[in-house]
This record gives structure tokens, C-alpha cells and sequence, in this order.
């Protein structure tokens, strides 16, 4: 019948924490209403406010969609092109790449992709064509997380197992460090903090949602953290919560921060972080008491000693013993699948070790996200960027200097997108890609363990088509004929659910549309063995010392900004998914004006009112913003939200003032580390 209403089961790809449950409505065939799976347990009915939005506007709008590959016939920038054929668009690709590497090799073709979708064929299946081409990967991670995960793999081996959430429920303390749920992980913080039985510690410059309803907020000054994390073990040994049999049989470098240890008292620990002595102490004994989990947020290492401040806040479960046991871990991120089945087993998506060719290279040659603003703009190291699931204008640092390496009339840009963004208006070739309603795909939380398919809901739009269908098409047309190259969604489906462990096929996951990783919680590193050269955890390293970082973690503190310039904090908002979503008209408007957050003090000493214009400036560029005055940042530095659309801003966003200053490990951005200066506007 034409009305008959039809619901669909699927999975919520985006980069978020929560990994949602869908239920997709359809009436008469077509898809009427995006809602949450209730029978899911994270969603319960509903999406978040910015997926609710977004997945009932412009992914169901064919008129804010790419429907058609196209060529550009208008000066880069201008945003005008002609619809053309598959065909042509694919053979004009693989000629010019064909052409650049005969004449300056295939490393000269940069590739850039992030988290515009994080399901497993749609994000995975990519890389093989790369690999074969030997074309340069920018380095995904370091536009977002790398300095934590190199940290962490010098202390405990591995940064991809967490805990498992489930186990909050034998929680006494919740320590929650550099995250803000309440704009990143929206059903964690409105289910999964508040069902726990724990108290809530937060620690964070900001005075965010999750902050203002925890049991105890550490508002720091910005880069203090390393600070703070030995003054919080100083309380912890002063206190007796040391769990001295868990350091001997599986810590190693105890000893010999003891020194550093001993010095960072309450007093010297509340001058060097702007807190309060009692504060401290009271954060120190909740968690050090346990059982505690701690969840250490991406935003804390996109600072300029992020993989620092990680190494240190890792002290706090070696040394409470808070490891191995219910209520007890520590989090960065999960990979649920890998964990799932993760006796050797490697992340699902990887491309598998059978048929591929002799000559791929183990490892393609990268590049720092950082260095691709002046990479863009040297014409002898890049002949052509491909840029696939993300918005590089929009998220990249050094705004200026990306968009005049984009303006290059000799640099072959291709972008494969759902939407016209920014940065598609400056390429040469614009490919259509497939809405996540559009194809069979399986999607996990990286903090639940939950596994959920991806459910073809429509048809693609136009002639959109799935990533990994555009790059099998190119591999065709670049005369590739290895069998990985070309395999199909099916086969490569149903080995994700052989490796996954659940005993479910993929047609029977799509009938469930999600299952638990295991039915029962799972206690992670309680065999106390880590895949460190040590088997243990390794506070000291002498991997981090020989790749030229310190042995131990250090607790020094960043210095406050020079005279006359302020701290810059840029974390995600509440209604954008890094940048998506920022073409959706009511999410434009939910956002309102783009303003930045000033400390009282820093607003009487510029002589700043509150909603008068400001100009934030530094060497990289400068923004003019509303002023909003309020203490919901400390005096010293000021917040804005990052990744508006710069073409829905007047051409630029807070990322014309990110000077790609590097972290110490990793070669990942330190964000919010950028210092300017303010003035009325």
C-alpha cells in the first residue's frame, strides 16, 4: 500500500562516542522520519539534538547533496562546475595520476581523509587503493589525537582498549579528564555518568554541562594538567591509597618519580594549576579510594605537551591500582571490534594480508596534518590532494596558507563528498559519495561495545555511490586488477562478522540491527600483562627516551600566555560533528553568531562588554566574534567553538588563528595551545 510505514533498523557512523541506534521510518517507500532505536541501549528513542536535526534536513535534501560527479569550469574557489559522466571523471583521475607518476612519482599524489563517516568498509576500504598507488597518506590522527595515542602506547603498549563501560556500575569514582560528554558523547553524559552509582570528578578549563552537574569540578588553567596529575598521586601516597603490590608486580619506573612526586605538594600543585588546595585534595582521595575509571578526552592532548600530560595522568590508575578489577580501568579509546575478538586479532576494516600485491609497502609515506598547509602550497612536493571524508578547509590549521595552496591552478585537487563544502569548491573533480542511509556497511562505538549495522534505508541519491564502489571503479580505471582491490561489500561484511566473535552473520545483525561485543562486561587488563617491551606498565620508557622524549613523564605546567595575549580553546560545540552539519539551515541557526567566552578579569582589563565585537588576532590571521563575558572559562584564556563552515561565516572560521604548532610526541595538533591578542573590534 502507498502509506505503509516501514521501519528500518540502522547505526549512527558519525565520530561520536555514543554509536547510536537508528530507527529509519519509511511511508510509501520513501524515508518520512530519522528516529533513535529504542530498543537500543544507548540511543533509547532518541538521537542527539544535532544528528536529529541533520538526519531530517539536508541528508534527506537532494537539493543540498552532490547527486553527480562534475569537472570545474569556473577560477578554483568560485564553486562552479558542469555535471559530467563516471566514466569521464574516472578516466580524467587516472590519466593525470598515471601522469604524475611517471614524471615525479606517486608520493606526489597526497591523500587526506578523517571521520566523515566511521564505518568500516566506507573508512577502510580506501586505504587499499592508496597503498598500491604509493600515494601519501596526511596523517589522520594527527588533525585530532596522535600525541595521546603515541603516549599511551609508550605506557601501556596499546591505546585502543579502554575499559568497558558497562563496568561503571561497580564504580566509586568517575574521573572524567579533557572530555566533555555533554557536547561529545551526548547519551553518555545523559544516561551513562548519571546511571553510575559513582561520584563524577571532571577535570577542564571549561565550566561545561557534564562539569556543572559532576560532584566535583577541577577548573585548571589551561595546560596545568601534567601539574595536576602529580599533585593528585602526591595526595595518593601521602594518604596511603598507593596500591604498592600492584606497582612491584606490574609498574615499571615507580621509583624513580618519587622524587618529582614528593615535591608536588597541595600548595605547590593549587600555584601551579589555579585551583584550590581542598580541591585537590578531595579529587586525589575519590579516586585513589576506588574503584575509579578514568576517561581521558582527546580535547586534553591537543596541547603543546599533550603526550606529556598523558604520560602523567597514567601514573594515577598504575599507581592506585585501579586496573584489572571491576569499576576500575583506563580509557582513550575503545576499538570494540578488535577488543571483541582481540586475541591477535587486528581492527576488522584492515585491509586483509591475502592477495595483495608483493610490491605494496608495509607502510605508505605520511605527512603531518600539520604540514599540510605549506605542503599545499610547494608545488615540487605535491602535485595532487584527494581529500575523502573530511573538510580539510574547514579543520585544517593555518587557514590562509590552505587556501592559497588550494588556489593553485597546477595542484589536481579531487574531492569525494556528500555535500559541497568548502574545500570542494576548489577542486578539479568533485565525485559524489553515498549517504550513510544509503549502503550496507557495520558501524561500533569506540566506547561501548556495541556492533551495529550500517542498513541500506534508500537508493543513493543522484548518482552517488558508496566509497568503496568509487574506489573499486578507480582501481579499474588505473588498470588494477588485484583481487582486494575489487572486493565485494558482502564478502568483506561477512569476514568482519566471522572476526567479530558475536556467531552472527551480517543479514542476522541487520535483522537485530545492533548486539553487545560480549554479553557480559568485560574486566580489560586483568591478566596485568601489557604489550610494552616490559610486559608492564612503563612509566619509564626507554622507547619514548630513544625516540627523543624524556624517560619519565615531567610536572611542569605550560607558562601562562606572554604579556597581553590569551589562551585560545576551540573544542567541539554542541550542534556540530567536528564540521559537519554546518551546511544544515537549522543548525545554522541554532548556533546563532559565533562568539568567544571572556573571563571577566580579561574583559575589564580590554575594556570589553559583554555582546560588543572582538577581534582575536596572531600571526596566522585574525577572527571577529561576539563577545559572550562569563567565568565559564578562567581568566587567561578565552573559548570559541571550532569548525563552522567558512563559507556560512563570511570565509573564515577559528581556524584562521591555528598556527600548526606541533605536540610533543606525535606531530598532532596543540590546538589549544594558540595564544592572541584581543581588542574591541
Amino acid at each position: 500500500m502507498a502509506g505503509e510505514r516501514e521501519i528500518i533498523k540502522t547505526t549512527c557512523p558519525r565520530d561520536c562516542y555514543d554509536g547510536c541506534g537508528i530507527a529509519v521510518v519509511k511511508r510509501g517507500g520513501r524515508i518520512s522520519k530519522v528516529l533513535g532505536d529504542p530498543d537500543h541501549p544507548t540511543a533509547r528513542g532518541a538521537l542527539c539534538g544535532k544528528c536529529a536535526v541533520a538526519y531530517n534536513g539536508v541528508w534527506l535534501d537532494p537539493q543540498a547533496r552532490l547527486l553527480h560527479p562534475m569537472k570545474r569550469t569556473g577560477p578554483k574557489g568560485s564553486g562552479h562546475f558542469t555535471a559530467i559522466s563516471w566514466d569521464e571523471a574516472l578516466s580524467t583521475i587516472a590519466e593525470r595520476f598515471k601522469a604524475i607518476g611517471r614524471e615525479s612519482g606517486f608520493d606526489r599524489i597526497v591523500h587526506t581523509h578523517y571521520t566523515g563517516t566511521c564505518s568500516s568498509l566506507a573508512i577502510g576500504f580506501p586505504g587499499r587503493f592508496f597503498a598500491k598507488l604509493g600515494a601519501t597518506e596526511a596523517e589522520p590522527d594527527t588533525i585530532c589525537n596522535n600525541a595521546g595515542h603515541v603516549a599511551w602506547g609508550y605506557v601501556f603498549g596499546d591505546s585502543h582498549i579502554g575499559f568497558d563501560p558497562r563496568t561503571a556500575r561497580d564504580s566509586a569514582c568517575i574521573l572524567v579528564w579533557g572530555a566533555n560528554p555533554s557536547h561529545s558523547a551526548p547519551h553518555a553524559h545523559k544516561h551513562w555518568l548519571k546511571e553510575s552509582p559513582a561520584k563524577v570528578i571532571v577535570v577542564d578549563p571549561v565550566r561545561h554541562e557534564t562539569a556543572e552537574a559532576a560532584d566535583l569540578h577541577l577548573q585548571l588553567r589551561p595546560g596545568s594538567d601534567a601539574a595536576l596529575a602529580f599533585g593528585l598521586v602526591h595526595v595518593m601516597k601521602r594518604e596511603g591509597l598507593i596500591d604498592q603490590a600492584y606497582i612491584d608486580a606490574h609498574v615499571l619506573g615507580w621509583d624513580e618519580l618519587q622524587a618529582d612526586i614528593d615535591a608536588a605538594t597541595p600548595a605547590w600543585t593549587a600555584r601551579q594549576t589555579g585551583l584550590k588546595e581542598a580541591d585537590i585534595e578531595a579529587a586525589a582521595r575519590l579516586y585513589g579510594a576506588g574503584p575509579s575509571l578514568l576517561w581521558l578526552g582527546q580535547g586534553l592532548q591537543r596541547q603543546p605537551s599533550g603526550g606529556n600530560i598523558f604520560r602523567a595522568c597514567a601514573m594515577l590508575p598504575a599507581a592506585s591500582g585501579n586496573i584489572g578489577k571491576p569499576g576500575a580501568g583506563f580509557y582513550y579509546l575503545n576499538d570494540s571490534m578488535g577488543i571483541v575478538a582481540r586475541k591477535g586479532a587486528a581492527p576488522a576494516w584492515e585491509p586483509p594480508a591475502e592477495g595483495a600485491p608483493e610490491d605494496m609497502p608495509s607502510a605508505p609515506p605520511s605527512v603531518s596534518q600539520m604540514d599540510v598547509p605549506d605542503l599545499l602550497n610547494d608545488p615540487a612536493r605535491i602535485r595532487s590532494y584527494v581529500v575523502w571524508n573530511c573538510n580539510p578547509l574547514a579543520s585544517n590549521p593555518a587557514q590562509a596558507k590552505m587556501r592559497s595552496g588550494l588556489e593553485r591552478e597546477d595542484l589536481f585537487t579531487v574531492v569525494i563528498d556528500c555535500f559541497p563544502t568548502d574545500t570542494a569548491a576548489y577542486a578539479d573533480i568533485v565525485l559524489p559519495a553515498a549517504s550513510f542511509l544509503e549502503f550496507d556497511d557495520i558501524s561500533t562505538s569506540y566506547f561501548h561495545f556495541t556492533i551495529g549495522a550500517q542498513a541500506k534505508a534508500a537508493e543513493p541519491m543522484g548518482e552517488s555511490l558508496p566509497n568503496q564502489e568509487i574506489f573499486r571503479r578507480l582501481a579499474t580505471a588505473m588498470g588494477f586488477e588485484d583481487k582486494h582491490l575489487h572486493a565485494q561489500d558482502g564478502e568483506m561484511l561477512e569476514k568482519i562478522m566471522a572476526r567479530s566473535g558475536t556467531g552472527l552473520s551480517f543479514a542476522e545483525l541487520k535483522e537485530k540491527g545492533w548486539t553487545w561485543g560480549t554479553p557480559e562486561p568485560l574486566v580489560l587488563w586483568s591478566e596485568g600483562s601489557f604489550p610494552t617491551p616490559s610486559g608492564r606498565i612503563e612509566l619509564a620508557s626507554d622507547r619514548a627516551a630513544a625516540d627523543g622524549h624524556p624517560r619519565l613523564p615531567t610536572p611542569e605546567a605550560d607558562a601562562p600566555p606572554a604579556q597581553g595575549r590569551l589562551r585560545l580553546l576551540s573544542p567541539a560545540g554542541k550542534w556540530l560533528m567536528n564540521s559537519l552539519y554546518g551546511n544544515d539551515p537549522r543548525i545554522i541557526e541554532l548556533m546563532g553568531e559565533a562568539t568567544v567566552a571572556i573571563h571577566p578579569d580579561d574583559a575589564r582589563r580590554h575594556n570589553i562588554t559583554d555582546g560588543a565585537d572582538v577581534t582575536l588576532s596572531n600571526a596566522a590571521g585574525s577572527l571577529t566574534l561576539k563577545a559572550v563575558v562569563s567565568d565559564i572559562i578562567p581568566a587567561g584564556a578565552l573559548l570559541t567553538d571550532k569548525s563552522r563552515w567558512p563559507g556560512k561565516e563570511g570565509g573564515v572560521n577559528v581556524n584562521v588563528l591555528h598556527v600548526p604548532q606541533k605536540t610533543d610526541m606525535g606531530e598532532s595538533t596543540s590546538v589549544h595551545g594558540v595564544e592572541v591578542t584581543l581588542s574591541a573590534a
